[in-house]
């Protein structure tokens, strides 16, 4: 039963699979397991200065053909030089989130490139078409991370299907195996956006520790919050708990600017910066210091992942599972068809 969608046309990828930009997780690396597995991947750019964005994608192109993965845009501040670096490194595939996508859209499309929409409303689903948008991601509350979504993925991903209007849609918010993406299909996805599956994949440079907890996570360790605002403030997301949780809720849960411990370095990146308690960043690879301390993103779909994976293994797993459902929901809902012998039994 292959999985051939919308999506897989439309990206030219064999598995209806994303892989969600994971910060500095999001490596060549990682980026090249995720399209060698036949899916596809993003990768953050508002970390990265506007200067060195050149010299950063070429890391990547080097490695994977820059049709193969795409850009990811917060657009809670100005990313028009972002986005035209990104562009002129024949980068040809968009994702954009948090703001208004319509300058961003009109750049992005004149260049020829190919542009996804997080939403999570159904008023900004009905404006794609008008915007020009080619896919939306239809994020459900259930995701890790910074939050959009307005219901959980179950209710909200049909609603925004409706609302899209023919626009192919993926959906993402508690999604880790197969089932999901078999139900994500189901209610009219063309295919899946995954974070914190791929937070604990061998080859994601998350930070060791960080992956694990992922693993270990049940749902009472997962938090929705506005307290890791470092850089990105007042936006709600979703963590599993910590000892900075811990104080903070302990001291009765202050505001910014009086939380315990505010404005402590933690540790620090490999890249020599200083890492602050209640920081937006998650700890990756080579963090020196209290890696526990910081923002550890994850969905609603972490107690649904056993063990940190190879991206490929994830990937085949993912859509093996997803056959599987399918034929056993397609055996399920066969018609009966009563005998003679039967009714007498």
């Amino acid at each position: 039963m292959p999985l051939h969608t919308a999506l897989t046309a439309r990206l030219g990828i064999d598995a209806p699979v994303i892989a969600a930009p994971l910060g500095r997780g999001s490596t060549p690396r990682f980026v090249t397991a995720v399209a060698d597995a036949g899916a596809f991947a993003f990768v953050a750019l508002m970390h990265m200065p506007e200067a060195d964005i050149a010299t950063t994608l070429a890391d990547y192109t080097r490695v994977v053909e820059p049709t193969r993965f795409g850009v990811n845009l917060t657009l809670i501040r100005d990313q028009r030089r972002r986005l035209a670096a990104a562009l002129d490194a024949g980068i040809r595939t968009v994702s954009l989130w948090y703001g208004d996508p319509e300058p961003y859209v009109e750049q992005a499309k004149a260049a020829g490139a190919t542009v996804f929409w997080t939403v999570g409303r159904l008023a900004d689903a009905a404006r794609a078409a008008d915007l020009g948008v080619d896919v939306l991601v239809c994020q459900g509350r259930d995701a890790g991370g910074h939050l959009v979504g307005t219901a959980g993925t179950i209710a909200l991903l049909p609603a925004v299907v409706d609302a899209a209007g023919g626009i192919p849609v993926v959906a993402a918010g508690g999604i880790a195996d197969g089932r999901g993406l078999a139900s994500a299909l189901v209610m009219g996805a063309d295919g899946v956006w995954m974070g914190t599956r791929f937070v604990a994949s061998e080859e994601s440079a998350n930070h060791p520790g960080y992956k694990q907890r992922v693993v270990d996570a049940g749902f009472d360790d997962l938090l929705e919050t506005r307290l890791f605002d470092g850089g990105w403030p007042d936006s709600p997301h979703r963590v599993i708990r910590n000892s900075t949780v811990s104080r903070w809720e302990e001291a009765g849960c202050p505001r910014s600017g009086e939380r315990p411990g505010e404005g402590e370095v933690i540790g620090a990146h490999p890249n020599g910066r200083s890492f602050l308690r209640y920081t937006d960043a998650s700890p990756w690879e080579g963090f020196e210091g209290d890696w526990e301390a910081g923002a550890h993103y994850a969905g609603a779909s972490a107690p649904l992942i056993h063990g940190i994976e190879p991206v490929a293994r994830i990937v085949a797993s993912v859509v093996e599972g997803a056959e599987l459902a399918l034929r056993r929901a397609t055996a399920a809902t066969r018609p009966v068809i009563s005998t003679p012998e039967s009714e007498t039994r």
